[in-house]
């Protein structure tokens, strides 16, 4: 017989906490005390400065007082946050991954200005610049003084970056840039461009300011998805540029391909915040919207949604948790961000759809943030990597097989 003298006493047994719908599986668990305090700053302050007004601002398709809104996010250590030194907070990937979830459960124009300011810019110019370059650009930028964009895609060269046509080319001891650029977020309010272009030598970085001669950036309109964002073209005729411009530490591809891989990072965590806002409104109008009789919370086929796209939302959440761990210790791999970014992204529409049809009717209206997420998601859907890119990434790591050509 076995000896059960040692097993514990029921009343020895630790009391189970009480359930969170929240936090349904315990995630906070594994949050340091330092990872929630940064969650509550950007969650306070996106429902201080941005949920009161995201509605409007989507509706007339304007960001308006985005340079005070970049102040008030390099106040809060937003901007560059993950970098080290120049002003940056030197924050964990973690940290820096519940900044972009709370961030994007308010807009995901919000999280997108963050992203392309700290992840694509500033990383650029952190990772790749001069030491000349980061004192220039990188203090202003982390305090939201500069507004930085990056170019990289062109209106004939999206998916395929190594066939742009902007190209660069020296004249003395100056650089001579041509070219377009398209979807650029921020461009229009930018003080400095990061661009990429082809030269004699491959791909290089220039550091550009927005104010050279022969550089401009319309912005652009009619969007029906990111409309509470700044996105713009990028023109550049013959602007001509000093020696100094180019980033010093990169060749080819692989310099704009890991800023990218940076920026995705976020997306992972980003696409969870715009899945739960939408949920958090379907769970709200469930308890309260009656029909029959009785709330439509509780009928099976409602519970039934809910259920699901509470462990499709929290699946998500952990494995952006575990892919910030693997940043945090060095060993996150760019398939791995691609392996984030296809499952979250497409879960997170998938929640807000399921949302919408919670809401019924109301779900289309402004009142209520589903439909706002949803077309957001569109556009996170396809930016920095397609949902068919980011399966050849994965197609290519599992089969040792190039299916991109």
């Amino acid at each position: 017989m076995s000896d059960t003298s040692k097993l514990p006493q029921s009343s020895q047994r630790p009391k189970l906490p009480p359930f969170d719908p929240g936090d349904p599986i315990g995630i906070d668990d594994l949050l340091a005390p330092e990872d929630l305090a940064v969650r509550e700053t950007v969650r306070a302050w996106a429902a201080d400065r941005v949920l009161p007004h995201i509605a409007d601002w989507y509706e007339r398709g304007e960001l308006p007082g985005i340079c005070e809104l970049a102040r008030e996010l390099g106040s809060i250590g937003a901007l560059g946050m993950s970098l080290e030194g120049y002003g940056c907070a030197g924050a964990s990937a973690v940290q820096y991954g519940l900044a972009c979830l709370e961030l994007e459960a308010a807009d995901s124009g919000i999280r997108s200005l963050v992203s392309v300011q700290g992840s694509l810019a500033m990383y650029a110019i952190h990772r790749f610049g001069s030491e000349e370059q980061k004192r220039r650009w990188l203090p202003g930028m982390a305090s939201g003084e500069i507004i930085g964009c990056f170019g990289l895609t062109e209106p004939d060269h999206g998916s395929d970056p190594a066939g742009m046509r902007t190209y660069a080319k020296k004249d003395g001891a100056d650089w001579v840039l041509t070219g377009r650029k398209m979807w650029i977020t921020n461009g229009s309010v930018a003080g400095v461009a990061v661009v990429w272009a082809q030269t004699d030598d491959g791909i290089r970085g220039f550091v550009v300011p927005t104010d050279a001669a022969g550089f401009s950036a319309p912005e652009i309109k009619h969007k029906w998805s990111l409309r509470a964002s700044v996105t713009s073209e990028l023109v550049m005729d013959e602007v001509r540029l000093p020696a100094d411009a180019v980033l010093p530490e990169v060749t080819g591809l692989k310099g704009p391909l890991s800023c990218l891989s940076h920026a995705r990072y976020g997306i992972v965590w980003g696409a969870m915040g715009a899945a739960r806002a939408s949920f958090e409104a379907a769970v709200d109008y469930a308890k309260t919207r009656e029909q029959f009789g009785r709330p439509i919370g509780g009928f099976q086929l409602t519970q039934a949604k809910l259920a699901d796209m509470a462990v499709e939302l929290h699946k998500g959440i952990l494995l952006a948790h575990h892919l910030g761990q693997r940043m945090d210790a060095g060993r996150l791999r760019p398939e791995q961000v691609s392996f984030g970014k296809l499952n979250n992204v497409r879960e997170a529409i998938e929640i807000c759809r399921t949302s919408r049809t919670i809401l019924g009717a109301n779900g289309i209206s402004l009142e209520y943030p589903v439909m706002r997420h949803a077309t957001n998601l569109e556009s996170v859907l396809t930016y920095e990597g397609t949902v068919e890119m980011h399966q050849l990434v994965l197609g290519k790591a599992l089969t040792g097989l190039d299916a991109f050509r």
